[in-house]
C-alpha cells in the first residue's frame, strides 16, 4: 500500500481563508456584566466564572479543570492553568475577580481539592456546562445585526476579547503569548491584524500635519478676481 499512500500524501491541501476571529468590544463587555442577574442561587458563581474567563483568557477546558488550590487569592493574586501539552502557566487576577472568587462556596469551604466551579449537585462544571452558561447569559446582550460577526458568544470569545484588548493597550506580544499560553507567536500576531482601532491610530500618526490645511484650501471656493 506504499504507492497508494504516497498518492494520497501528494494530494494538495485545499486553501481556505481562516475562520473569522469573533470578539467583544469593551463596551459590549461592560454591557454584559451590567446585565447579569443580581439575585438567584448561582449568580455569584456565574459572575465569577465569566470574570475569570475574561480576566485570564483561559480555554474553557482549563477553567473546567480548576481546583480551589489552583487560585491564590491572598497574594500574589493569580491562577495556575493547565494548558495544552500538560503545560502550566500563571495568570494574574484583577482585584475584582478575586473578590468574586472569594464569595464562592467552594472557596469558602477551604477544601483545596474541590472544583472551583461546581454544578447544583456539587460536581465540577464540564466544558459543555460552561458553554451553555455563557450562551444563556449572553443571549440578551448579543450585539446588533450590524456587528453580526461577533454574534453568538462562546467561552472562547472571551479569550479573543482579552487578546484584542491587550494589544490595544500596547502590551508586548511576548507577554500576551505567555498570558494566553500560545506555543507560536504566529497565533498571537493574528490579534494584531483584527484590531481596527490600532490600525486607525497608526494611520493617524502618519498623517502629515499640513494635510488638513491643504485640503481646506483645495475645497475652498476661489475668490473672484
Amino acid at each position: 500500500m506504499l504507492a497508494e499512500a504516497e498518492r494520497v500524501e501528494a494530494i494538495p491541501t485545499k486553501r481556505t481563508p481562516p475562520p473569522e476571529t469573533c470578539y467583544l468590544e469593551r463596551d459590549e463587555i461592560d454591557k454584559l456584566f451590567e446585565s447579569l442577574p443580581k439575585r438567584g442561587p448561582l449568580v455569584l458563581r456565574d459572575r465569577a466564572l465569566l470574570m475569570l474567563l475574561y480576566n485570564t483568557g483561559a480555554r474553557v477546558q482549563e477553567v473546567a479543570d480548576l481546583r480551589v488550590a489552583d487560585v491564590d487569592l491572598e497574594g500574589p493574586l493569580r491562577v495556575r492553568l493547565q494548558g495544552k501539552g500538560d503545560k502550566w502557566r500563571s495568570c494574574p487576577l484583577w482585584p475584582e475577580t478575586v473578590d468574586a472568587l472569594k464569595q464562592l462556596d467552594s472557596v469558602c469551604s477551604q477544601d483545596k481539592a474541590a472544583p472551583l466551579f461546581a454544578s447544583r449537585q456539587g460536581r465540577p462544571l464540564t466544558r459543555f456546562g460552561i458553554y451553555k452558561l455563557v450562551k444563556r447569559h449572553t443571549a440578551k446582550s448579543c450585539p446588533t445585526p450590524t456587528s453580526a460577526k461577533r454574534c453568538g458568544v462562546s467561552p472562547h470569545v472571551f479569550r479573543h476579547s482579552l487578546a484584542v484588548r491587550l494589544f490595544e493597550e500596547g502590551i508586548d506580544v511576548n507577554v500576551i503569548r505567555g498570558w494566553l499560553g500560545h506555543v507560536s507567536l504566529d497565533t498571537t500576531h493574528r490579534y494584531a491584524e483584527i484590531t481596527l482601532r490600532t490600525k486607525q491610530a497608526a494611520v493617524a500618526t502618519c498623517l502629515p500635519a499640513v494635510a488638513g490645511s491643504e485640503t481646506s484650501r483645495a475645497n475652498a471656493p476661489m475668490a473672484e478676481g
